[in-house]
C-alpha cells in the first residue's frame, strides 16, 4: 500500500465530504420538483421500513464481502434506515450466510443478557486455616531456650569482675589488595574495642604502596579514605605502634588473627590469644568421616551461637562490628574456653616436672 500523507489525507476526506453534500442537494433538489430520480447514478428511493436486498457476487473474497456488507449498513445508518433490515443474498437470490465474526458477536451478546438475568454467583468461603499445635509449641521451646541462654551469660557477665573484663580487647582489621593481581593484602582499617563494646581505636591507615583492589564491596574502604592528605587516616608505623600500645598485657579475641597480625606486622604471646576461628567446637571437620578440622564464617558462628546478624548478604563489612561480635561470641564459651585452657596448661606443666 502507497504511503499517503496526513495532509493529503484530510485534503481527500474534505473533497469526499463536499461531494457528498453536493449529491444530496441536488436529490433533494430533484425530489422537491418532482423530477425522477437520476439513475445513472444508481440512486435509489427506499422506504425506512422496507427490506432491502444486497447482491455479493461469489466472485469477490471474504474481506471485500465484508468490507461490502460494512459499507451498506454505513450506508442504511446515513439515510436513517434500520440496518437489521438489510438482506445479503447470491447472484442466485439465496440468502448469504452470516459471516463467523458477526454470529460470534450476536452470541456474546446473548450470552451477556442472559447472565444479567441470572442470580450473581454466591462467594465461595474460605477455609479457615490454624497453625500447627506442634509448630506453636516447638517455637515457643525454641524462644524459651534462647532467653534461658542470653539470661546465663548475662547472669555470667555479671559475675565478672571489672578488673577482668578491663582484661579483654577484641581486634579486627580490614584490607585491600596491593601488587600486579591485588591478592597481596595490606592494612587499610584497625578497630580495637573493648569488653563492653566501647571503641578503644577505630581508623583508617595510609597505604603505601599502589592500591590495585580496594575490595569496597567486602572492606568497606575507598581510595579517599587511605588517601595521604586524608588527616583521618593514621601513617602506617604510627598506626602499629599504637595498637601495640593497647594490646600490651591484654588478652586479645579476635577471628582468624593469622591475617590481622600479618597486616599489622605484629605478634602477640600465645597465652594471650583467643581466635574463635582456632576453637575446636566452633570447627567444622571436613571429608566424609570428619578428619581435619577447618575454621568456620564469623557471620555463621554469631549467628547460630548469638542469634545476631551480621555481614549482611551483598553489604559492606565493618571492623568495629566484626570486632565487637567476635567479643560477644567469645563471652558465651568464655568460661569453659578458659577451664580448657587451664587444664591444657597444668597437663603440660605436669609433664615439664616429670
Amino acid at each position: 500500500m502507497a504511503w499517503i500523507s496526513k495532509k493529503a489525507k484530510t485534503l481527500m476526506r474534505s473533497r469526499r465530504r463536499k461531494k457528498e453534500k453536493s449529491e444530496e442537494s441536488e436529490k433533494k433538489r430533484k425530489l422537491d420538483a418532482g423530477e425522477e430520480p437520476d439513475t445513472s447514478k444508481n440512486w435509489e428511493v427506499i422506504q425506512k421500513d422496507t427490506v432491502h436486498t444486497v447482491t455479493i457476487t461469489s466472485t469477490v473474497t471474504r474481506i471485500e464481502a465484508g468490507k461490502l456488507r460494512k459499507d451498506a449498513r454505513r450506508a442504511a445508518r446515513k439515510e436513517g434506515r434500520d440496518e437489521s433490515l438489510i438482506k445479503f443474498v447470491d447472484e442466485n437470490g439465496n440468502p448469504l450466510a452470516v459471516i463467523k465474526s458477526e454470529s460470534a458477536k450476536e452470541t456474546k451478546a446473548d450470552t451477556e443478557q442472559q447472565e444479567e438475568e441470572k442470580e450473581p454467583p454466591t462467594k465461595k468461603r474460605r477455609k479457615k486455616t490454624f497453625p500447627n499445635i506442634n509448630e506453636l509449641l516447638a517455637e515457643a521451646e525454641a524462644a524459651k531456650q534462647i532467653q534461658l541462654e542470653k539470661d546465663k551469660r548475662d547472669a555470667y557477665e555479671t559475675s565478672v569482675p571489672e578488673e577482668v573484663k578491663a582484661s579483654y580487647v577484641a581486634l579486627d582489621c580490614e584490607m585491600v589488595g596491593v601488587g600486579a593481581d591485588g591478592k597481596q593484602s595490606a592494612l587499610a582499617r584497625v578497630s580495637i574495642t573493648a569488653w563492653n563494646d566501647e571503641i578503644i581505636l577505630d581508623t583508617f591507615v595510609q597505604v603505601p604502596d599502589r592500591v590495585t583492589d580496594f575490595r569496597t564491596h567486602v572492606s568497606g574502604v575507598r581510595a579517599k579514605d587511605i588517601k595521604f592528605t586524608n588527616h583521618n587516616a593514621m601513617e602506617l608505623h604510627a598506626c602499629r605502634k599504637k595498637v601495640g600500645e593497647i594490646l600490651k598485657n591484654k588478652i586479645l579475641v579476635g577471628h582468624s588473627l593469622k591475617n590481622d597480625f600479618a597486616a599489622l606486622m605484629l605478634d602477640h604471646p600465645k597465652s594471650q590469644i583467643r581466635d574463635t576461628a582456632r576453637y575446636k567446637p566452633f570447627m567444622r571437620a571436613s571429608g566424609r568421616n570428619g578428619g581435619k578440622l577447618r575454621p568456620r564464617k564469623l557471620r555463621d558462628l554469631v549467628k547460630e551461637n548469638l542469634d545476631l546478624i551480621i555481614q549482611k548478604e551483598g553489604a559492606e563489612h565493618t571492623s568495629v562490628e566484626d570486632a565487637q561480635a567476635t567479643l560477644k561470641l567469645y563471652k558465651c564459651v568464655r568460661e569453659k574456653w578458659e577451664k580448657e585452657l587451664e587444664k591444657e596448661s597444668a597437663s603440660k606443666h605436669k609433664g615439664y616436672k616429670r
